[in-house]
């Protein structure tokens, strides 16, 4: 599968939905989180893609959707868009509320472990077009140097 961008009319391949399959994701997960047991990797995994969910909208989550296994596609789309969007730390925040005790730390810890794994899984020119839509400071999120701009 291809994909154009209107902005740039420039082609990237994407991955089709389901080639990495949902337990894949969740062992890359548990080992980049080194999570004990799969489903505490599965339960965070699904806890911060239904929080990314609401944060990626338009043809960015179409396409995030479209990169992903299928379970993992059907927890981002399930998502209704957020009506504000949320700073990196905000988003991490919101996560934490999800975790039981969880504290802001843990949180981003867990949140990084699954996007990171997002991050190899969808490739850099659909995480490029995601990170351009999101509010300063995700980059670091998915494991990725974020370049400040000088004023």
């Amino acid at each position: 599968m291809t994909v154009t961008t209107t902005e740039d009319r420039t082609t990237a391949p994407l991955p089709e939905t389901g080639t990495d399959g949902w337990p894949e994701l969740i062992d890359a997960v548990r080992e980049a989180g080194q999570y004990t047991t799969k489903a505490e990797a599965e339960r965070i995994t699904r806890i911060v893609l239904s929080a990314l969910g609401g944060h990626v909208t338009g043809d960015e989550r179409v396409d995030l959707a479209r990169a992903l296994p299928t379970e993992a596609a059907q927890v981002i789309a399930s998502q209704i868009p957020a009506t504000r969007p949320l700073t990196a730390a905000e988003f991490v925040d919101s996560v934490a509320t999800r975790i039981e005790g969880a504290t802001p730390a843990t949180a981003r810890w867990d949140v990084s472990s699954v996007l990171s794994v997002l991050r190899h899984r969808i490739g850099e020119p659909l995480l490029t077009r995601i990170l351009a839509e999101l509010p300063p400071g995700y980059a670091l999120l998915f494991g990725v140097p974020e370049l400040i701009r000088a004023a």
